[in-house]
């Protein structure tokens, strides 16, 4: 539900600046560590696995599964299996269900159950044109992650405007145990030259200052702030 009311709280603000069509991609940590389990990765590997499948958008497949086979320890079939999963799963709910039913052993039901509630129901309350894509592919790099991630990409300005996800006891780094969160960044300057170069930022944004008012005492202020 936190995540719910994260994803359409940043995407209806969004909306309101009057951006359109971007697409919000969603995954999970534990689907991403279901994958490489059930390919033949060491748990020890998972956080370097991760840092190269990151790359995909950036070097293909081709270059993910070179990049792995450098890993060492691994036969083909571990890269292939692994790469192979990814063309199978689609882009929406059925691609979580494949994995429930393709990982089943490796990945808890509840997660996969989880991100389809969660998917299904940003669907249905959404208040913005935008699309919602179920991305298996999606690392979002920090390792303190614990399960779903999220971004907002808008790839004809550079990528993402906006990112997020859950970690549990990220709080235990600080001493308080047993604290779950969700949380999201914005990615300000993009967000700003999209306004731009859409022009979309309000116009009476841009008007200078017109009036100065300057503070020389209490009654100065009292009369400032009536005046303002």
């Amino acid at each position: 539900l936190a995540e719910i009311e994260l994803i359409l709280a940043t995407t209806a603000m969004l909306g309101k600046l009057g951006f359109e069509n971007f697409t919000v991609c969603i995954n999970d940590r534990n689907i991403l560590k279901a994958m490489a389990a059930y390919s033949g990765f060491r748990e020890e590997d998972y956080d370097e696995v991760f840092i190269i499948l990151d790359k995909m958008d950036k070097i293909g497949a081709e270059g993910v599964a070179n990049e792995l086979n450098e890993l060492g320890g691994y036969t083909q079939e571990n890269v292939d299996t692994y790469l192979s999963l990814f063309d199978q799963i689609s882009g929406d709910i059925e691609g979580i269900r494949f994995c429930k039913e393709k990982l089943a052993g490796f990945l808890d039901e509840k997660i996969a159950d989880g991100m389809e509630m969660i998917i299904s129901s940003v669907e249905s309350a959404k208040e913005a044109e935008f699309n919602v894509k179920f991305d298996p592919t999606l690392v979002r790099g920090q390792s303190y992650y614990t399960g779903t991630i999220f971004e907002i990409r808008m790839d004809e300005f550079g990528g993402s405007v906006a990112g997020g996800g859950r970690y549990d006891n990220l709080t235990g780094v600080f001493g308080l145990n047993g604290v779950s969160g969700v949380g999201i960044s914005f990615g300000a300057d993009r967000i700003y030259d999209v306004l731009n170069t859409l022009e979309l930022y309000p116009e009476d944004a841009r008007e200078a200052t017109q009036v100065m008012f300057t503070n020389f005492g209490v009654a100065e202020a009292a009369t400032s702030i009536k005046m303002l």
